[in-house]
């Protein structure tokens, strides 16, 4: 076994390549670019090297660096985590050369499954089932219109070296296939260094279903299960869970014999997904192969009992798989939500920052992989992952609640993250039925995510809260000053709820707090009994109502309460009810009016600006390309109008928010 390896990676999958090696007493090298100087990762290695500067590109994506670094330290093998060089056939090669192991799958397999392209012709001959498509070179926009009316719309654009959504672009017409083409080559080549792309049918109400296997080097090739990746945003997976509630036992038989010939094809070792898209009818079709570990293996861990990390480690030492497919066993089920330090009700923008508040839940059936710690930043370099969320649970259901309260529990501040949207999601009942397929966002969130829809019965629970909250803090103030002047604490009160103009509700508390006592709550003319233990202060508002525990976030700032539960943040306002009465006459401050300007809805970078000063533009009109984290952002007109002035100019840097043109005013 080894004694020493380095992890070429950063944040959570760094950290947990970690975790793992301490536990099979192997010491660990991390490394680290000038923005990660501060890094978790960095900081729970054993040894650390500094490899370069911020981008990528001038450290992560370098190989030599890296390769210095293992001679330096005495790394025996290096394990890559996912991204970055973990599915570089030059990254193993080099090591191999400098006599270092590579914890992953041998070069021919890297090389083979690497190129999307030729992937697909390997499955095919390995007899796999493959989605119809081209797969030779497009040179242009106008050969890929003619290529995608050959195989019929809808039809897929991708990027042959690409993966984790980026270099893909759906089009349902010739208009969407030129534009797409030239943002999918654009982002494969930033991103890979390869602008390739095929194009390939899309398949209508799609599943996404991956299998993982996991091969020795002795000729033993198993596969652990399915995970279901259906729920994603722009081809980023959001949600997964294993097992799908969508297979029967039947299709994920004949599922894993087919990833696993596969794998036997490329003399696969280490761990390695097979991904299908499933049909309505359980039709399933190749779609690629990640040579490497997949963000979401924690869920196959989960109900595996398997450490998937530990395997790969083996594995790379020359062991032998230590189970057969006979022995593999699903039990339970588990479920993992990414979060993202992004805005959901501004389009998903990503947000950087510090962390001035990070607290992550706990509990049985709660498991939290995070690169990060309340104080770091949150940098605009790299993924803007801040950690994957996972709940196990006996059945689905009971994973589903697991999940709804650790995303209650959450605690996140200093920066905007996607936690509110992923418990709205936790809410549908389309989630709960598990009818899922890949148009899940857009069909649930057709005009975008703007906060989630609460129930009456929701809304009411939060109004109680508040004004148990401001009841707290109003008899901890009075009795902090009881000496020197009584102030008798009101029960009856006014919630002012939301933005102004503020809806009224008149709601009266009686009682004290404590697990054994309770507050008599009633609201327009119901009484209820919330328990709790809460004390201002507290950032988590954990009760009972009526005898069914509950837990809430409660931002304070004066009088102004923001209450955080189920996806659902809102601001309310508590006051003695003559003041509530007073509130109403108060005049409403009109918001200025930015409709004239073209915003920059992320910080990054300006591509370009498809205008120019005194053009006429039409509804739905690009106006600029915008790229924030690798990714093309594309701004279009949202009514029909004239340039003024264009206030920024191609390769510019954007800040949020940032004026990038001006419309004449009508």
């Amino acid at each position: 076994m080894f004694q020493k390896i380095l992890i070429a990676n950063r944040g959570e999958i760094a950290c947990r390549v970690i975790r793992t090696a301490r536990a099979m007493g192997i010491k660990t090298v991390a490394v680290y670019s000038e923005a990660d100087a501060a890094a978790l990762h960095v900081r729970e290695a054993d040894e650390a090297v500094a490899i370069g500067g911020s981008a990528a590109a001038e450290s992560y994506l370098k190989i030599e660096r890296i390769v210095e670094a293992c001679k330096a330290t005495g790394a025996e093998a290096v394990h890559p985590g996912y991204g970055f060089l973990s599915e570089r056939e030059a990254f193993a090669q080099a090591l191999e050369a400098a006599g270092i192991v590579f914890i992953g799958p041998n070069t021919h397999a890297i090389a083979a499954m690497g190129d999307k392209i030729e992937s697909k012709k390997l499955a095919a001959a390995a007899g796999v089932s493959t989605v119809p498509g081209y797969l030779g070179v497009i040179p242009d926009a106008e050969a890929a219109v003619g290529i995608a009316n050959d195989v019929g719309y809808p039809v897929m654009i991708k990027a042959s070296a690409g993966g984790g959504g980026k270099g893909m672009r759906l089009s349902h017409n010739d208009a969407e296939t030129r534009e797409g083409f030239r943002s999918a080559t654009n982002e494969a080549r930033a991103s890979f260094g390869d602008d390739r792309v095929f194009i390939e049918k899309y398949i209508v109400e799609p599943r996404h279903i991956e299998i993982q296997v996991l091969g020795d080097a002795h000729g033993n090739v198993i596969h652990l299960g399915e995970r279901e990746c259906s729920i994603q945003r722009r081809h980023q997976k959001v949600i997964e869970e294993a097992p799908s509630p969508f297979l029967d036992a039947a299709t994920r038989s004949a599922m894993g014999a087919q990833a696993v010939a596969l794998a036997q094809a490329v003399q696969y070792r280490s761990a390695g997904t097979v991904e299908f898209i499933v049909d309505r009818d359980r039709n399933f079709y190749f779609l690629e192969m990640n040579t490497r570990l997949q963000v979401e293996h924690p869920v196959t861990e989960e109900v595996t009992g398997l450490d998937l990390v530990e395997l790969m480690i083996r594995v790379a030492a020359g062991e032998k798989l230590p189970l057969t497919q006979e022995q593999v066993t699903l039990t339970g089920s588990a479920i993992e939500a990414r979060v993202y330090a992004e805005d959901p009700l501004r389009n998903f923008v990503p947000s950087i920052g510090r962390l001035t508040r990070y607290r992550p839940p706990s509990g049985p059936g709660v498991r939290v992989d995070t690169g990060v710690y309340e104080g770091a930043e949150i940098s605009m370099f790299y993924d803007p992952m801040i950690a994957k969320l996972v709940t196990f649970g006996a059945s689905r259901d009971e994973a589903i609640k697991r999940m709804a309260g650790a995303l209650d529990a959450f605690q996140i501040r200093g920066l905007n993250h996607n936690i509110g949207f992923l418990a709205a999601i936790m809410g549908r009942q389309r989630f709960h039925d598990g009818k899922l397929s890949t148009d899940f966002i857009p069909t649930e969130f057709p005009d975008g995510f703007h906060g989630a829809e609460l129930s009456t019965e929701t809304q009411d629970l939060l109004v109680s809260i508040a004004a148990v909250a401001q009841f707290c803090a109003a008899s901890r103030d009075a009795r902090a000053g009881y000496h020197l002047h009584p102030v008798p604490v009101p029960n009856d009160w006014t919630v002012l709820v939301g933005p102004p103009p503020r809806s009224p509700r008149d709601i009266h508390v009686a009682g004290q707090p404590g697990p054994d006592e309770g507050f008599a709550v009633t609201l327009d003319g119901h009484t209820r009994i919330l328990q709790t233990c809460w004390q201002p202060g507290d950032f988590l508002f954990e009760a009972k109502l009526d005898g069914l525990a509950l837990t809430a976030q409660l931002d304070r700032k004066g009088i102004a309460w923001t209450v955080i539960q189920q996806g659902a943040a809102i601001e309310m306002r508590v006051v003695a009810r003559h003041t509530g009465k007073l509130a109403a006459l108060m005049p409403v401050k009109v918001p200025a009016d930015l409709s004239k300007f073209l915003l920059s809805p992320m910080p990054g970078l300006l591509v370009s600006v498809a205008v120019k000063e005194g053009q006429d533009v039409k509804a739905g009109e690009e106006l600029a390309v915008v790229e924030a984290m690798k990714m093309e952002n594309v701004l279009r007109a949202e009514r029909d109008g004239t340039v003024k002035k264009i206030h920024a100019a191609a390769r510019d840097s954007l800040a949020v928010d940032q004026i990038i043109l001006e419309f004449a005013e009508k």
